[in-house]
């Protein structure tokens, strides 16, 4: 229900949607208060996100006995015919796993990168490496970090011999944009 009003309302921001109405007159927000209740846990919705065009969908369990602890909606461009989607979903499936925060390097905000290579540098000089020797380890550091945080430059869980950039090169499908939800997470 919650899913389907985001859609066609497209909110702004989580605030934009707590405050919008449903098709029974109740706010989200007194909707979201009163299945808590009824339920007997607590929900809160910290988080949306809106994609558009096409989409393909994932959704893991922790657990067999339970409801989807984790998912995924990457938006794509490229093909769009079964073989495409279950490239995409493969994507999916990655986000899901490896738990990337950013698409393109570019996505990275200066600040991380910045905070990141004076960590580099710090552990560095503690670790006693040469002067000269410094600025092509932060460098090495910093391309660690980004390997591990932006999807594009993580090594495939398919292939490891591959990043998903190539492997999406391959499959003929862009990815521009996606967004990972998981229980419990802010």
């Amino acid at each position: 229900k919650l899913a389907e009003h985001v859609d066609a309302t497209r909110p702004a921001d989580v605030a934009a949607l707590s405050a919008s109405t449903l098709a029974d007159g109740r706010t989200v927000a007194e909707t979201v208060d009163s299945e808590s209740a009824r339920i007997g846990e607590k929900i809160v919705v910290n988080r949306i996100g809106v994609l558009d065009g096409q989409v393909a969908v994932y959704m893991h369990r922790k657990d067999p006995q339970l409801p989807p602890q984790v998912g995924v909606a990457v938006q794509y461009t490229g093909k769009s015919d079964e073989a495409g989607n279950a490239d995409a979903r493969g994507v999916a499936m990655q986000i899901a796993a490896m738990r990337p925060k950013w698409l393109t390097r570019d996505e990275v905000p200066a600040e991380v990168v910045e905070s990141e290579r004076r960590i580099a540098e710090q552990t560095a000089r503690e670790e006693g490496k040469p002067e000269q020797a410094l600025s092509k380890i932060i460098e090495g550091r910093v391309g660690a970090f980004f390997k591990d945080f932006v999807l594009l430059e993580q090594p495939s869980v398919t292939d490891q011999k591959k990043t998903v950039k190539k492997v999406l090169e391959e499959a003929g499908i862009t990815v521009t944009r996606f967004v990972r939800f998981e229980v419990g997470q802010a």
